[in-house]
């Protein structure tokens, strides 16, 4: 419990601290204009209520990443807490933040435009294509699995059931209406369906965490958090899923996420007040990371530990959502686990719709197509939803889930390159970006030669050293951007 609440008051803190500095670094200042004014065309560039906005960014970041994702990555042992902490404050908050704040100062941009202005030509079509692609495959993954969720008419099945092969009258049927829903989120004004319901959701993610919370505070003679003494790996089969990367790319995003800061643009489309942006941007993954370190709290302390809570995650095939369903019935009661499975499907589906979204507006940035009539939106989402649909109907589930965690990471890793050269080009403390960029960069290079699904090399020790050495390439690439941009700079002051 000790390490539970030091893990939880650090988070909070952070926000108030650590926030507050981020903010002075990236100069917030209430008088700059906002594209929300400045560029106000009723349908993406739109003014919207703080509070709103706040919800609204948290369920298009959150979706079900820091529940079920620190579920099992809890499997781990108490050092999940540490990375869910420590990544949440210094790599994902600070993601977050300085990535949506980047996009306020230039008008909403997305954020392979974002990436081109700061890194080149080059790096933005390939995060042109690449965060296209993420986009779509997950608005595939969470227009699949609520299907099956809802089709299969039990609270919550097993997660490895995929629509490869066979499928269904009943979860095709769901997965249309849901593709209908998402064509309608993706098109329609911001402010028709996402800023209605999306604040609704967004409390109901909140008020969950809260009750897992209550029950771990309240019920902790039943319920045994856990401490955090020592970084020894307790999943089941430690040799095939080391810490280093495999914990990293599990918890994502409780501790940091690519996919936020394809987010961030579209809210930044409505914050009226650069002030705001600390309490949108770093608040809302603040508030993701303590919902991840709560779920992954509860994970550990109801089957009495590390090694029950493996061996139920065995037991039940990995299937989170059944896991979840369990933990919700038992500590909350099967009245109020009702809303939470109500929810958990909600949160899978909204994190589609926004990704769909994004991705229509990425391609209008890309194609420089105004989005003001209803025509060109449509035009520009018809390919996406194909391509997500005939994603679903062709790859298993899990096949799909795992190049999608490994792309999630390396977007997130693109970006901490972007946020470190941006701060370079803007003077600013380069430690900031550049730690958590290096770390992440060393994730997914290990990744690559550690992962059964690229490489998969036998000797750890060879595969580390790999990772290692292309980490080290990437840092001779970002350093020699950073000093070209420097003599760039200095040169037009001479002028």
């Amino acid at each position: 419990m000790i390490t539970f609440l030091i893990c939880l008051a650090a988070l909070v803190i952070a926000y108030f601290t650590y926030g507050k500095y981020l903010e002075r670094v990236c100069d917030v200042n209430e008088k700059n204009p906002v594209p929300a004014k400045t560029l106000y065309d009723g349908v993406d560039y739109l003014p919207l209520p703080r509070w709103k906005i706040f919800l609204i960014q948290l369920l298009n970041i959150a979706g079900l990443g820091p529940i079920f994702g620190a579920l099992l990555g809890a499997a781990y042992g108490p050092v999940a807490f540490l990375w869910i902490t420590l990544g949440g404050i210094f790599m994902g908050a600070m993601h977050d933040f300085v990535a949506g704040v980047i996009s306020l100062k230039n008008n909403g941009l997305s954020l392979p435009e974002i990436i081109g202005k700061y890194m080149g030509n080059g790096s933005k079509m390939f995060m042109r294509v690449a965060t296209l692609l993420l986009m779509v495959l997950v608005g595939a993954v969470f227009m699949s699995q609520p299907a099956e969720l809802i089709a299969a008419n039990i609270p919550c099945p097993a997660l490895e059931t995929t629509m490869h092969g066979t499928m269904s009258w009943e979860v095709f049927a769901v997965l249309i209406a849901i593709l209908i829903y998402y064509v309608l989120a993706t098109i329609l004004p911001i402010d028709k369906i996402i800023g209605r319901f999306y604040p609704i959701f967004g409390m109901a993610l909140l008020i969950m965490a809260v009750g897992i919370l209550y029950v771990l505070l309240f019920q902790s003679d039943r319920y045994s958090i856990p401490e955090l003494t020592s970084l020894r790996n307790c999943i089941a089969d430690a040799e095939k899923f080391p810490i280093v990367p495999m914990l990293f790319t599990t918890i994502a995003c409780g501790a940091i996420s690519g996919f936020h800061a394809t987010q961030s643009p579209m809210m930044a489309r409505c914050v009226t007040n650069e002030k705001q942006s600390r309490s949108i941007f770093y608040g809302a993954m603040i508030a993701e990371s303590i919902i991840a370190l709560i779920w992954a709290a509860i994970a550990m302390a109801f089957w009495g530990g590390v090694e029950g809570l493996n061996a139920a995650i065995a037991e039940y095939g990995g299937s989170a959502a059944r896991l979840v369903n369990i933990i919700s019935v038992q500590t909350l009661g099967s009245v109020i686990a009702v809303f939470v499975v109500v929810g958990v499907i909600a949160c899978a589906i909204t994190s589609g719709d926004t990704a769909f979204r994004s991705a229509r507006l990425i391609v209008a940035d890309m194609l420089n197509i105004p989005q003001n009539t209803l025509a060109k939106r449509v035009a520009v989402s018809l390919p996406l939803f194909i391509g997500g649909l005939l994603i679903i109907l062709a790859l298993p589930f899990q096949t799909i889930w795992s190049y999608f965690a490994w792309m999630n990471q390396t977007l997130a890793c693109i970006t901490l390159w972007c946020i470190t050269i941006y701060l370079a080009k803007h003077k600013k403390p380069l430690l900031i970006g550049l730690l958590p960029a290096l770390f992440m960069t060393y994730v997914c290079a290990s990744y690559i030669f550690i992962s059964p699904m690229m490489v998969g090399m036998e000797n750890r020790t060879l595969a580390y050293i790999c990772g290692g050495v292309l980490t080290a390439v990437v840092l001779v690439v970002g350093i020699l951007k950073m000093s070209a941009d420097r003599k760039k700079i200095t040169a037009m002051n001479i002028k």
